[in-house]
């Protein structure tokens, strides 16, 4: 037999192991753990605190929060789409140095403008190109329509139709 002879320094250490833990034991009393009291610490600890607004429930949002009012469509017509306040046509094509005056007298002969948008750009200052312009009744808007696409304002040709328009039937069953 082979006996399993051991480093000198393990055997020194083994020798005096049990020296050591009494020594630690005089030096330090022993003091008893419980778990289980730091594990229930940590789980009221995990649980976020949530700051700022709509933080507490406090009632403010309750009932009709993010229910949106929807317009009633008609079945059987999948023509433009009417705005809150009226008829709303888009207008493109228009030259960058017009005026809201020279689209409001083409445009006016059609109907009641009620509301007339024009974009600039903030570094230039000229219209961007587009018009938005809302008509009271749909007859107005259409005669609009059917009159100004096409023609000619200030020597550039607009382009003229419904700014908003009804969602496909298919995609109305979804929602």
């Amino acid at each position: 037999n082979k006996s399993k002879k051991q480093h000198p320094s393990i055997a020194s250490f083994r020798a005096t192991a049990p020296q050591l833990s009494s020594a630690v034991a005089h030096r330090w009393p022993t003091m008893d753990v419980d778990y289980d009291d730091d594990l229930q610490e940590e789980a009221t600890k995990t649980s976020r605190r949530v700051k700022g607004r709509g933080g507490a429930d406090d009632g403010r949002y309750a009932g009709k929060s993010g229910m949106f009012e929807k317009m009633a469509y008609e079945e059987d017509d999948d023509g433009p789409a009417r705005s809150i306040e009226g008829w709303v046509i888009i207008v493109s094509g228009v030259h960058e140095e017009a005026q809201e005056d020279d689209v409001f007298e083409a445009f006016a002969e059609f109907g009641d403008i009620k509301n007339l948008h024009l974009n600039l750009d903030r570094r230039t200052g000229f219209v961007k190109g587009y018009g938005l312009i809302e008509y009271e009744t749909r007859q107005e808007a259409e005669a609009a329509i059917k009159s100004m696409d096409g023609q000619a304002l200030l020597d550039q040709k607009l382009a003229v139709s419904w700014a908003f328009a009804k969602p496909s039937r298919e995609r109305r069953r979804r929602r």
